[in-house]
């Protein structure tokens, strides 16, 4: 008899983010996609298995033709009634939204990770499997984090380790290296104060150009598909903490990271990433709020010249790690 496979459930619709206490309606696009980094450990762990993925509508072109993923489901009115009925051996459930919470513990499952629904004061608590994830969250404002968020991530599933495993995505873009440097200068409305001001952006562009760089400015605001084509042409971007970074460490782009509000410890950098943090000497900087309640306005203290110094060192290591790839196939 021909054993069944381990049917897996991951719920990240993206409304909420999964290691911090926001929630809200505002799809966090940048949160679903580095949430792949799980796809390859658990894969490791359960080799024969079927995964479904329940997200939302806006966020599905980040999950697209996702080799891990045998199922894509989009969160509307029906669906929770779906799963409801359907058994899994595994639910992880990385949205907080108490609705969302109460859905994922009324599915069939042998075992649950993340968060689960409390149903005494109405809000979001933790399975066992999941107890680092509120852990992380409470002490984040706090104190530096001590372990990337990538790393909580894969750890918590357990039997396999955290070795810089990458996001893993689908959509294959349709464009080449075109671009020394891309800006990617919006931040959203999500969270504004993560934005540097475009006139520092636009000096940016000045250097970069007496520099003897091409660039482009970002594409693809209003397209998914039309965004991660231009992240794709673009040796460095040079980006806020924003879903651009995290598109441009899937597809192995080299990144210049930007970074006031929030705090650069928690991201994992992978080979050919720099940060800059502002040197405001705001004493509440990270303070993972929105919009700057202080009037120092961390963003606008990053020094575009830093900024160009940094692409530079970059496109030259680069370019002698091309020569001596071509040297040694000669």
């Amino acid at each position: 008899m021909t054993s069944m496979p381990t049917k897996i459930l991951i719920i990240k619709l993206g409304y909420s983010e999964t290691l911090d206490s926001e929630i809200g309606k505002i799809v966090s696009l940048g949160d679903v996609l580095r949430a792949t980094v799980m796809l390859g450990p658990l894969k490791e762990k359960y080799p024969d298995s079927h995964l479904t993925w329940l997200v939302s509508e806006r966020a599905e072109p980040l999950l697209v033709q996702n080799p891990f993923i045998d199922r894509i489901l989009t969160w509307d009115q029906f669906v929770p009634f779906q799963l409801m009925r359907e058994k899994f051996d595994i639910v992880i459930n990385l949205e907080k939204v108490p609705g969302v919470c109460a859905v994922a513990d009324m599915i069939d499952a042998w075992t649950k990770y993340g968060f689960r629904f409390d149903s005494v004061r109405g809000t979001y608590d933790a399975y066992e499997k999941g107890r680092d994830f509120i852990s992380y969250i409470e002490t984040k404002k706090t104190r530096p984090a001590k372990t990337g968020w990538q790393q909580v991530m894969v750890e918590m599933l357990g039997g396999v380790e955290w070795s810089g495993q990458r996001y893993v995505i689908g959509y294959r873009p349709k464009t080449e290296l075109t671009f020394d440097v891309g800006l990617n200068f919006e931040v959203g409305p999500k969270w504004p104060a993560k934005g540097m001001p475009l006139g520092k952006w636009k000096s940016l562009e000045r250097k970069l150009l007496d520099a003897g760089l091409s660039l482009s400015w970002q594409r693809g605001q209003g397209d998914l598909y039309e965004y991660m084509d231009w992240i794709n042409s673009c040796r460095v971007l040079v980006t806020s903490d924003s879903l651009g970074l995290h598109i441009a460490f899937a597809y192995e782009r080299n990144v210049v990271g930007l970074f006031g509000p929030t705090d650069p410890s928690e991201i994992y950098l992978y080979d050919g990433s720099v940060v800059l943090r502002s040197q405001c000497g705001c004493k509440e900087m990270p303070c993972w709020l929105p919009r700057c309640t202080s009037g120092l306005d961390c963003m606008s203290n990053i020094d575009p010249d830093e900024i160009v110094r940094q692409v530079q060192t970059i496109l030259t290591n680069n370019r002698s790690k091309s020569f001596f790839r071509k040297a040694a196939n000669a």
